[in-house]
């Protein structure tokens, strides 16, 4: 029993120097195979458009606290109290940055941005860059335009249609799908520092166009967050501002009364004009009295608004990219080269008559 084990053992020992001696008697294999791969992957990808990427990093500043504290002492220095030290409980948070981007509304939003090229005469919008101006890989191009031919279609760039965000067309869905791939954005949380960054990164086929669209989207989804922080502090601003208008003109207004009535009686002594003159005088204190309350109210709104208008700080602006980022060529022809080499050694291998002695095995084991 030991004596089989020990051959099968002795068996499945691989003899390296047989096996190389294979690969060298094939050799001309390899000299035919390698260059054609590169030659083929390197042709490919020429065909493969470049592309830029910009990123832009923010940093949301936490408005809760300290700014907010100082708005809150600047706002009791008048008598106001804003309860500066609640906290906020916002529905959309920074980790939820990456699917408000990918929101169809927030999309729709970006496809009327213009933007122009250093070649182009006029500015056009995204979605009609995004559906004319791109440049795809020679071998589609030329699919496409022999189906155009043989079809008879000519090739015309038609301005877009109206997007709604309810009802999409399918060409605009295939749009936004392109969106979704070239506009990408990135929470990261630093526990030593107590921060959060905030990364939108942009690729784009032109670097010019990935620059901008990088700006507009941080611009975008500042004024996005802003609006919906500050929503409901605005509108009681508005409600406030409306108040306070009416309170004062009904103020002026009573007090012209009262000053008119002491100028038509001022040498009258009789007790119904005084009881007159007191009615007056109590009905403009009340007056002034619900117009100083409104005036202290629109203070507060003011400073309210204000207090949760969210702030940010660019990190990283955006900057046209001098390179393209990609596609990497030559690491394409290394990574087919690599396995242009390890397929075709296993073929040849496995071609050899000899295959099972070079790997050590005989053609039938003992049992």
């Amino acid at each position: 029993m030991e004596a089989v084990q020990h051959k099968k053992k002795k068996d499945l020992v691989i003899d390296f120097p047989r096996l190389w001696a294979a690969l060298v008697r094939r050799k001309k294999t390899y000299f035919k195979v390698i260059p054609t791969v590169i030659l083929v992957v390197w042709i490919i990808s020429l065909g493969l458009p470049d592309y830029y990427k910009c990123k832009i990093q923010l940093a949301p500043e936490d408005n809760t606290g300290g700014s907010a504290g100082t708005l809150a002492m600047l706002a009791s220095s008048f008598g106001v109290n804003i309860g500066g030290g609640s906290q906020s409980s916002d529905a959309i948070t920074v980790m939820l940055y990456p699917d408000l981007l990918n929101s169809v509304e927030f999309k729709a939003s970006l496809l009327n941005i213009k933007v122009q090229r250093p070649t182009d005469e006029a500015p056009m919008t995204y979605y009609d860059y995004l559906k004319n101006e791109q440049k795809e890989a020679w071998w589609l191009s030329a699919k496409e335009g022999i189906l155009d031919f043989l079809s008879g279609k000519k090739d015309e760039k038609k301005k877009s249609q109206p997007i709604n965000p309810f009802e999409l067309t399918p060409e605009q869905a295939g749009i936004s799908g392109m969106i979704n791939s070239n506009i990408h954005c990135d929470i990261s949380s630093s526990v030593a520092k107590q921060q959060t960054l905030v990364t939108i990164e942009v690729t784009d086929q032109d670097p010019h166009v990935a620059a901008i669209m990088a700006d507009s989207v941080k611009e975008h989804l500042q004024d996005y967050i802003t609006d919906y922080k500050t929503k409901k502090a605005r509108h009681d601003l508005e409600f406030t501002e409306k108040l306070y208008k009416d309170a004062k003109k009904s103020y002026e207004r009573t007090r012209q009364l009262y000053a008119d009535y002491l100028d038509s009686n001022h040498d009258v002594i009789i007790e119904n004009v005084r009881q007159k003159q007191t009615d007056l005088e109590n009905e403009m204190q009340l007056r002034y009295n619900n117009y100083n309350a409104v005036s202290t109210q629109l203070l507060t709104a003011k400073v309210r608004v204000q207090e949760v208008t969210p702030a940010f700080t660019t990190l990283q602006a955006a900057t046209v990219p001098l390179w393209p980022s990609g596609p990497n060529r030559s690491r394409l022809v290394v990574l087919f080269t690599i396995a242009a080499l390890f397929f075709t050694t296993i073929w040849i291998l496995f071609d050899e008559d000899e295959i099972r002695p070079l790997l050590g095995l005989s053609d039938k084991e003992e049992e």
